[in-house]
């Protein structure tokens, strides 16, 4: 019965496909994006699994074909215990727009000084694109801030200093106490991928600092919401320690 057969084969490679790109991705076997798209193909593979094992459930209700049924019920299950948690995760941050470079400010962006020299990083445009992102961000996100936190700037810098260096799987790679700015890169638990970011601290008004950041992925055309909820997370930490 080809259906139950290529439902039970879809679902197992799809679980293998699965396995290998994360897995793969997450002990250095394979670049980053490489296990992730090894895990999409699995993702679609469970999804044609799944359905060539509906159609191979109906078509093995009865004799002679029932015997063909087992490996129809193996396929349809393997397939559907990929696809649904994916499948949940998509719909869950779909309210994300495609973009993955998030600023505080649109008209004065931090940009990178020490993180296009790193070799991830050579020959990419690592400047912020007004027209690509503004509009989107603004769209898809609530209006984002920079913190206004009390404190002269060289004060304010030390303290975003010892704050970011706190922060798991955050590795600070520059900092200029002169310009007050710090860079880093962020690798993500699961697949290891890494996203540079760039705080500046500058003067404002009353005797007050703003604390301005930019979070840029480097791999993916969208980032899940990622590089949004880390400025807020660190802002809300930085005002909160005050």
């Amino acid at each position: 019965m080809i259906p139950a057969w290529l439902a039970f084969f879809d679902g197992m490679l799809a679980i293998a496909l699965v396995a290998a790109g994360i897995l793969g991705a997450h002990f250095y076997f394979a670049p980053p994006f490489f296990g992730f798209q090894l895990f999409g193909f699995g993702f679609l593979l469970s999804i044609l699994g799944f359905l060539l094992g509906i159609i191979g459930l109906l078509m093995t209700r009865s004799e002679p074909r029932r015997a063909a049924r087992p490996r129809a019920v193996i396929g349809t299950l393997l397939s559907f215990a990929i696809a649904l948690p994916v499948f949940a995760i998509i719909v869950a941050h779909s309210r994300y727009p495609a973009i993955n470079d998030i600023t505080t400010d649109f008209e004065h962006p931090p940009e990178f000084i020490h993180a296009v020299e790193l070799v991830p990083n050579r020959g990419r445009d690592m400047r912020y694109n007004k027209d690509k992102y503004m509009a989107a961000q603004q769209k898809g996100y609530p209006p984002l801030a920079p913190a206004s936190i009390a404190g002269d700037p060289a004060a304010v810098f030390d303290r975003v200093q010892k704050l970011a260096a706190g922060i798991p799987d955050w590795q600070i790679t520059y900092a200029d106490p002169k310009a007050m700015t710090l860079e880093g890169v962020c690798t993500s638990g699961l697949f290891h991928f890494q996203d540079d970011f760039i705080i500046q601290v500058r003067p404002g008004p009353n005797g007050t600092s703003l604390v301005e950041m930019r979070s840029k992925s480097r791999d993916g055309v969208g980032d899940l919401g990622v590089n949004y909820n880390r400025i807020v997370m660190f802002l809300n930490r930085l005002q909160s320690a005050g």
